[in-house]
């Protein structure tokens, strides 16, 4: 057990990497390691990866999350439906009777409510905001507001991000982090034509793709399929505070946007990810979802989900061939095997075995680290 402090992003890196593979494991010794690296990961994000107060709005949404409350449950604290529309949409202020209502009966702090800043001014972390200068996204002397207005041009960004599905994103999350994220996201896509006639988002698309990381330019190859069937492609690094692996996004031309992270540069996370995805933008980002956001260190929590991680699941392993997965005592030729069965790279069939057993340790040096991120992510 070698831990050091975390006095860079890359270290911080590496250590998330390692929490990650120790969750899971029952011996002491690992679980001695995760609380300390825990620790160490939660001191870095105090100093480093400060968090902004919610605002008003956010406050009242994460109380009516909190009690399974609907919109016209907050119909006696706010007045008629139209009135609580316009409170959570950003368009009208709270009334010093309606703070104190809320307060009283719903327990929301007064200083949440009221805040100390105009709720409608963006906020983002100093980390966050140099890391979103450093993707070449944002013009020169561009402020924080005058990015967000010109990346969400008809396609307002509070509107979007509440018309969005966040169940799979941790807990400590920055919305404004993401918010920029997503900006930033759609910036990078704007180039993007999709073909005169789309093509149908069809299943079989999956298996397409799972095919092509047996090739050493996979990933870059997967950029051309995706495109051929008129979804954009990007990858941008996750800012900090946002904890994610990738999102489908809705262009406000309604072309699909996939966006990853690499948070971890591996094969087998590059691949299930990327399917994961597909299957939200074949299935998923319809009607007022525009955006779903996907931290995929966070187990499933509903239908959506659970639909997705299947279908990237079964795109990459056919289930008649993942059956060779369920020994536990299958050797480096094994996994070999049954990649070759499954016409997919072997880190794929690697983190599989992996996940399914709870054992990160076997198989580790056959998940393709290093292999994604030199050969996708190009800040421009």
């Amino acid at each position: 057990m070698n831990i050091v402090p975390i006095r860079s992003e890359a270290i911080y890196e590496t250590t998330l990497e390692r929490i990650a593979a120790l969750i899971g494991r029952s011996d002491q010794r690992s679980r001695d390691e995760l609380e300390v690296l825990q620790a160490l990961v939660e001191k870095w994000e105090r100093e480093k990866h400060t968090i902004a107060p919610p605002t008003a709005v956010e406050a009242i949404r994460f109380r009516m999350q909190q009690g399974n409350l609907k919109p016209r449950d907050l119909e006696p604290y706010i007045g008629q439906r139209s009135r609580v529309s316009e409170v959570l949409g950003g368009r009208r202020a709270l009334s010093i009777d309606m703070i104190r209502a809320l307060h009283r009966h719903l327990g929301i702090p007064l200083s949440s409510l009221v805040g100390t800043d105009d709720d409608n001014e963006p906020r983002l972390a100093k980390t966050a905001m140099k890391k979103l200068e450093s993707f070449g996204v944002m013009k020169l002397q561009e402020d924080l507001s005058a990015f967000l207005a010109r990346a969400f041009a008809g396609n307002p960004s509070a509107a979007m991000l509440r018309k969005t599905r966040t169940e799979r994103t941790n807990a400590k999350t920055d919305p404004h982090a993401l918010e920029a994220w997503c900006a930033a996201v759609l910036l990078k896509a704007a180039s993007f034509k999709p073909p005169k006639r789309r093509q149908a988002f069809a299943p079989e698309l999956g298996r397409e793709l799972a095919r092509l990381s047996t090739r050493s330019d996979g990933p870059s190859l997967a950029k051309e399929v995706l495109a051929r069937a008129g979804i954009a492609f990007v990858v941008l690094e996750h800012l900090p505070g946002t904890f994610l692996d990738g999102a489908a996004v809705c262009r406000a031309d309604g072309a699909p946007v996939i966006a990853l992270t690499l948070r971890h540069d591996r094969l087998d996370n590059f691949w299930f990810t990327l399917l994961h995805e597909y299957a939200h933008v074949c299935r998923h980002l319809v009607g007022d979802t525009k955006v779903i956001f996907d931290d995929l260190e966070v187990k499933p929590a509903d239908m959506v989900e659970k639909e997705a991680d299947e279908f990237a699941q079964t795109s990459l392993i056919p289930p008649e061939i993942a059956k060779g997965l369920a020994s536990a005592e299958l050797t480096p030729e094994d996994i070999v095997q049954i990649a070759a069965d499954a016409e997919v790279h072997p880190a794929i069939v690697a983190g599989r075995w992996q996940r399914e057993h709870n054992d990160y340790r076997r198989f580790a040096k056959m998940l393709g680290r290093g292999a994604v991120r030199t050969q996708l992510l190009r800040r421009t």
